[in-house]
């Protein structure tokens, strides 16, 4: 995590939820520098673009864009017209187009090199969406469920399969790492789920084998988020805790455990897997020591429960 703040590559921070604001913060100092309203809904995800221009706020049937350059406090553009909430958004990695799910079944990509404010594929999950995930060949989607299903959908092909790990269970988050050799899944019970995937160049589709299966937490499980470097797995839940996996063999590291925390809803690693940010229901981010677990940094302002953030801290070239 470099401390420079020059050009247009600044570390960027940022939260938002329930209670309808997004904050923008210096990572190091804790200091919150910029607050934009967002007063349609509460927020529900946020996602840095590619060349950290904009960053995309998920809310109850909208996606609003806002510059990350300058002090408008409006949206730079408005995604409308989806019923329910968006619940997942994500970039391809030129930044040539955004996907989001929601409430509605759907995923949906939105071209981002038109001026067309309309969605140009639909993918229908039969079952509300909460996450969304892009394997880094770009060329597929995975898509976790409310009904326990992951759905593999091929964009190349338009075609799409899935995989149900256990039933009667909802699939809270998705993550693959970013050599896309492993993805990770967590459901609402806080079980874990490890595959490994093989494939997926060229016209090859992506093979996937379970792995592993753990119980990461007692309680709802929020989210999974593999490191930069992929030697670790962060998982979140409602027992108050963010937990930090090794890959190599799937033991505890690092409990990340404030009790006032309730929650923890999202978290983010730094570009050097070396510390990770949590967002909680106690109002609060905070930035954490992996290795040991310390608090570095908190970040308080909110009025209400920190439910996602976003996070870049390396240079785009």
């Amino acid at each position: 995590m470099s401390g420079s703040k020059g050009g247009n590559d600044p570390v960027i921070l940022a939260t938002a939820g329930y209670d309808h604001t997004i904050r923008f913060w210096q990572a190091h100092t804790g200091i919150c520098y910029r607050t934009v309203q967002h007063p349609d809904s509460q927020v529900n995800a946020l996602e840095i673009t590619p060349d950290k221009q904009m960053i995309a706020a998920a809310g109850y049937q909208h996606i609003r864009m806002y510059d990350l350059n300058s002090d408008n406090p409006n949206p730079v553009v408005n995604y409308d017209g989806i019923q329910k909430n968006v619940t997942s958004v994500g970039f391809h990695e030129e930044g040539k187009w955004m996907f989001t799910g929601g409430e509605d079944n759907t995923v949906r990509i939105w071209d981002l090199r038109t001026r067309s404010l309309q969605c140009q594929r639909i993918f229908q999950a039969n079952a509300p969406v909460n996450c969304v995930c892009l394997h880094p060949n770009q060329g597929e989607i995975f898509v976790g469920d409310q009904n326990g299903k992951i759905h593999i959908w091929d964009l190349k092909k338009d075609s799409s399969e899935h995989l149900t790990p256990e039933k009667d269970t909802s699939i809270q988050s998705i993550s693959i790492d970013p050599m896309g050799t492993m993805m990770s899944a967590i459901n609402n019970k806080g079980t874990c789920y490890i595959w490994t995937l093989s494939g997926g160049r060229g016209t090859d589709p992506v093979k996937v084998h379970l792995k592993k299966t753990f119980e990461a937490h007692s309680k709802y499980g929020i989210k999974c988020l593999f490191s930069p470097d992929s030697t670790l797995l962060a998982t979140t839940s409602a027992d108050q805790t963010c937990k930090i996996w090794r890959t190599a063999d799937h033991t505890l590291m690092t409990e990340l455990k404030e009790n006032t925390q309730r929650w923890v809803w999202d978290c983010a690693f730094s570009g050097d897997s070396q510390y990770i940010i949590t967002a909680s229901s106690d109002n609060m981010a905070r930035l954490w020591s992996v290795e040991t677990g310390d608090v570095k940094k908190e970040y308080s302002g909110h009025q209400k429960a920190v439910v996602c953030l976003a996070f870049r801290d390396e240079f785009v070239q």
